[in-house]
């Protein structure tokens, strides 16, 4: 009798012991987001129509072809008058960068997002547990992260991981890989560290596809506190939900649809394909396959099994049914990589104006600034005031090889509405017409020797004037 007893409280115990764990792991799996810096350059650096004119015709290279495609280019991007471009470019060295300059570049990047998320969160460098820097298209000795360390003395224990080529989808992989770490290393504090080494890497060539970088890439970064220490709840501005990838690197097509290489001059720069849309799209309809099934709710998964069974029953005629992704997420921060990516990205996912308004924005006012540029399209939501508690977000970027990655966060407040970066500017927020009709006033000669492209610069200017 005594003996049944004791086995019967030892398997209690062992029940009670193996629940306490479960709840443990589960909490530790926690990734909260604790707060998260955006970079803004000093105004001396701005790449003004003024500047970019005097970048443009002092390369050789040019002639009255590439000015025109340059021209067109410009005005539409959707990049307006205040994006900022490396020190070298402002100065007029981007054909013989230095490493010591590059460095500097990084290092005002980097120390100067770190010393305000350190400031404004109260967590000291030495309570950093795991480092992850994801800086493409540079490489030093001691490493950057080693930079970071010996920066901010953090302890010698810390966990480092620096990720490189990761391209525009840098910063989701890092917080990525910490989330995947905290359910190894529990109470700790994570920083990821974004940004893109512009200085070394301005295209110098005359190659149309490789011209566009300089074009749409802009100086730009940001770092990020996470944590899963169940004592920050509190003081989360939000709480990691899911996070899903894929690379599609194994097609041939894929991997070689944005490389970086030297062309016939051996002026090194980004390629891009004319079979980048096709990668793009197919990396998308794949992260969206293993997304939407446990994010969007039932209603909606047996909404569209239904649509799309008696579409394919009436031989696929009419419109083609759609997954309405706004019944599972409230915010879209979609990687602002260009107008062509906004404008393809809004398509697959059935957004309208309103919701691409924040990429659109952070692109005007900021550019392309790569991995970084989904925490600038964060921030504008931020400063709008439109994030509330038990919002979800959903942040979506696209990168070489090609890559798709998102992942789906909580809003843990109400009160998110730090204008961050957008300080000085979000007042002049949202503009109805993003072209850079500046450029066709300061340099209309190009187009004039053209009627074909005055024709289409002279709808631009109507549509910016009605």
């Amino acid at each position: 009798m005594e003996l049944s007893m004791t086995i019967s409280l030892l398997l209690f115990l062992c029940f009670i012991f193996f629940i306490c764990k479960l709840f443990l792991q589960k909490r530790n799996q926690c990734c909260y987001l604790v707060g998260y810096e955006c970079y803004r350059a000093p105004d001396d650096m701005k790449l003004d129509t003024e500047t970019c004119g005097k970048l443009v015709l002092r390369n050789k290279n040019l002639g009255l072809n590439e000015y025109k495609f340059l021209l067109q280019a410009m005005v539409n991007a959707g990049i307006g008058e205040e994006t900022y471009g490396p020190r070298s470019v402002i100065n007029g060295t981007e054909d013989t960068p230095k490493l010591s300059d590059s460095l500097s570049e990084i290092d005002d990047i980097v120390f100067g997002t770190l010393d305000k998320l350190f400031a404004n969160t109260g967590v000291s460098p030495s309570e950093i547990d795991i480092l992850v820097v994801t800086i493409s298209m540079i490489s030093s000795v001691p490493s950057l992260p080693a930079r970071i360390i010996n920066r901010y003395k953090m302890r010698e224990d810390v966990k480092v991981f620096n990720l490189s080529g990761m391209g525009c989808s840098g910063s989701v992989i890092g917080v990525d890989l910490v989330h995947h770490l905290f359910r190894t290393y529990m109470n700790s504090f994570a920083v990821v560290v974004s940004s893109e080494s512009l200085n070394p890497n301005w295209y110098c060539g005359k190659e149309r596809s490789m011209m566009l970088p300089n074009i749409l890439f802009r100086l730009g970064g940001c770092s990020l506190l996470l944590t899963n220490k169940s004592s920050m709840k509190r003081k989360a501005l939000m709480k990691l939900k899911l996070s899903v990838r894929f690379h599609g690197g194994s097609s041939d097509e894929a991997y070689e649809s944005c490389t970086r290489i030297e062309d016939s001059q051996g002026y090194c720069g980004f390629f891009l394909t004319k079979t980048l849309p096709k990668a793009a799209a197919k990396a998308v309809a794949m992260n969206l396959r293993v997304l939407v099934p446990k994010t969007l709710p039932l209603r909606e998964l047996f909404r569209y099994a239904i649509a799309s069974f008696l579409y394919s029953r009436n031989n696929h005629k009419g419109k083609a049914p759609t997954l309405n992704m706004k019944s599972g997420f409230q915010h879209f921060c979609v990687h602002p990589g260009g107008r062509a990516v906004i404008d393809g990205m809004g398509r697959s996912l059935g957004l309208n104006e309103y919701d691409l308004e924040p990429t659109r924005m952070a692109l005007h006012r900021f550019g392309n600034t790569s991995a970084a540029g989904i925490w600038y399209v964060l921030s504008y939501m931020e400063a709008k005031k439109r994030l509330k508690k038990g919002d979800r977000v959903l942040m979506i970027s696209l990168g070489a090889g090609f890559k798709c990655n998102n992942c789906v966060w909580e809003v843990m407040k109400d009160a998110m509405d730090d204008v961050n970066v957008w300080e000085d500017c979000i007042n002049r927020y949202p503009m109805k017409f993003t072209a850079n009709t500046k450029f066709l006033e300061k340099y209309s000669w190009i187009h004039e020797s053209d009627p074909e492209l005055s024709k289409k610069f002279e709808k631009i200017e109507n549509r910016f004037e009605s």
